[in-house]
């Protein structure tokens, strides 16, 4: 794939988050596929590094959590080769009626069109505090 293309795999799968698709975000994933999330895994249940499955039943649990669909706002956008680095902000409303406002940078590789590799570095401080509210 082209890194336009690769863009646009990038930016249809954010929009994914925005209607609450689950199954979607999932069914971009390779089958190998494998999430990386910055923090400490003893303090932030969603942090290191986890496989399809393990990244399905986090997303699943934003999802749940969002049910209005969390508005992925893209601020920039590179790409090169298979890589796609995005800054995003997300907005949301979560049940317990808190909003959830986190800024992003993701880096994703593509392989075949869907997603490999995501590493994601958000602020897990404000994480932890709205979810487990």
């Amino acid at each position: 794939m082209s890194i336009e293309e690769n863009k646009a795999l990038v930016r249809q799968f954010l929009a994914k988050f925005g209607s609450g698709d689950a199954d979607g975000l999932i069914d971009s994933l390779t089958d190998d596929a494998t999430w990386w999330i910055g923090g400490k895994p003893d303090q932030l249940p969603q942090a290191g590094l986890k496989t399809k499955d393990g990244i399905s039943a986090v997303l699943r649990g934003i999802v749940a959590k969002i049910p209005g669909g969390i508005d992925m706002r893209i601020h920039g956008m590179i790409g090169e080769g298979d890589k796609v680095a995005a800054e995003v902000e997300a907005h949301g409303e979560i049940t317990n009626g808190r909003i959830y406002n986190n800024e992003y940078h993701f880096l994703f590789t593509i392989r075949d069109g869907r997603i490999a590799v995501v590493k994601e570095y958000n602020d897990t401080l404000h994480l932890k505090t709205i979810f487990a509210a």
